[in-house]
């Protein structure tokens, strides 16, 4: 009986998780969100969720934001090999390979290239 309760709630707890991936501020069909599928965000980013958080491409020029995991992550700009980010409104800079907290969760900076920035969201 307990083993079938803490099932549920841990099925419960993986569809909220999943679910909170969605697309981003500007995105015409709403975003969606994933089951590790890749999905449409704002401004040209893509996000893929799965169980350990969430990737995130965002396009290196412009403004651009996305929703996952409940928050709103947001790439300012990027400055020799550092981005600066505002994740659940907290403005945080993370250098490429590095990790920091920002409301309670933890952003990484997998890439930086010319054309986009890679960043990972976990709780």
């Amino acid at each position: 009986m307990i083993r079938r309760g803490v099932m549920s709630v841990l099925t419960v707890f993986v569809l909220v998780l999943v679910a909170g991936c969605g697309g981003g501020s500007g995105s015409p069909t709403g975003g969606g969100g994933g089951s590790g599928s890749p999905t449409g965000g704002g401004s040209g980013s893509r996000t893929d969720c799965g169980l350990s958080g969430c990737t995130i491409t965002f396009p290196r020029s412009g403004d651009a934001a996305v929703s996952v995991l409940g928050v709103e992550a947001r790439l300012a700009g990027v400055q020799n090999g550092t981005a600066e980010l505002e994740v659940a409104g907290q403005r945080i800079t993370v250098p490429v390979g590095g990790e920091t907290q920002a409301g309670g969760f933890t952003v990484g900076v997998e890439q930086v290239t010319d054309t986009e920035v890679i960043v990972r969201v976990r709780v």
